[in-house]
């Protein structure tokens, strides 16, 4: 196992630096797909994890006590200043690490927004800026953050019971995505594309390992699943020989679901 930031992953997978990326998000990750090479060397079939929500949160408390339910309200001021840490007078939002996908849509949406004289985007390591803002939030303090599920902080910070999510002014997505409608059939816009994440693997590999192709495009895991184990990861098991021990444990608990797809698998070897 390697950690690379997306957008060197990518270009490491398509090259053959590396075999596979088991979290390429789409359509969130389109650019870094498609500048390392898309579809001419790199496989990506199928669906590993659906219904991928992102967007901007704040604590509940302030949302029902200020009547704030969309981020276009953070241009007045006074609104703004509620979720200031540093005594600048602006709010400050836990935001996105630095290469990521994430990054590119809140800053378009910032500017998009007309947020830049009231909102500060902070940058950094997530889990660590995202720790020192759940920190904030046991202490009573306002807390504004992007995120994703599925990930742990949702099960720390329940939407709907300590957060609320935020919807945007209007779809405003950046580069390829530019005319990208991001509503929800609820009539919702939290600003991001719901995503699905897949895994993307070396086409030359996939080419020559039919049945790792098709093992890559079938294997599925519920998000819940995903926020579980990352919530132990959290919690400090987090090394490799830990890793394993959690995969071991899920195929365990799914095992025939697991045999059924190294069946599947062996026969596309086969054929």
């Amino acid at each position: 196992m390697k950690e690379l930031e997306y957008a060197t992953a990518y270009v490491a997978v398509a090259n053959g630096d590396g075999t596979f990326l088991a979290d390429s998000w789409d359509p969130l990750h389109a650019d870094f797909f498609a500048e390392a090479g898309g579809p001419d060397k790199l496989f990506r079939e199928g669906v590993y994890s659906d219904n991928a929500l992102q967007g901007y949160l704040i604590d509940k408390k302030t949302a029902e006590e200020h009547n704030i339910t969309n981020l276009g309200q953070l241009k007045d001021p006074e609104i703004a200043k509620l979720f200031d840490t540093n005594g600048d007078g602006k709010a400050d939002l836990t935001g996105c690490t630095p290469g990521w996908g994430c990054e590119k849509v809140i800053e378009h949406q910032l500017d998009a927004f007309e947020l830049r004289d009231t909102v500060t985007h902070n940058q950094g390591s997530y889990s660590a800026i995202i720790a020192d803002t759940i920190s904030r939030y046991k202490d009573g303090q306002p807390i504004l953050y992007y995120t994703w599920t599925p990930y742990w902080v949702s099960g720390v910070l329940v939407p709907g019971q300590d957060v609320t999510w935020l919807n945007v002014p209007k779809s405003a997505l950046p580069g390829s995505r530019s005319g990208v409608d991001t509503s929800l059939p609820d009539g919702s816009n939290y600003g991001f594309e719901v995503n699905v994440q897949k895994i993307a693997a070396n086409k030359e590999f996939t080419d020559a390992n039919p049945a790792a192709a098709k093992l890559f495009s079938i294997m599925k895991l519920p998000a819940n699943d995903i926020s579980a184990e990352n919530l132990l990861i959290q919690n400090g098991e987090d090394s490799e020989a830990d890793i394993e021990r959690h995969a071991d444990a899920w195929i365990q608990g799914h095992q025939d679901t697991w045999n059924g797809w190294l069946e599947e698998a062996r026969a596309a070897a086969s054929q």
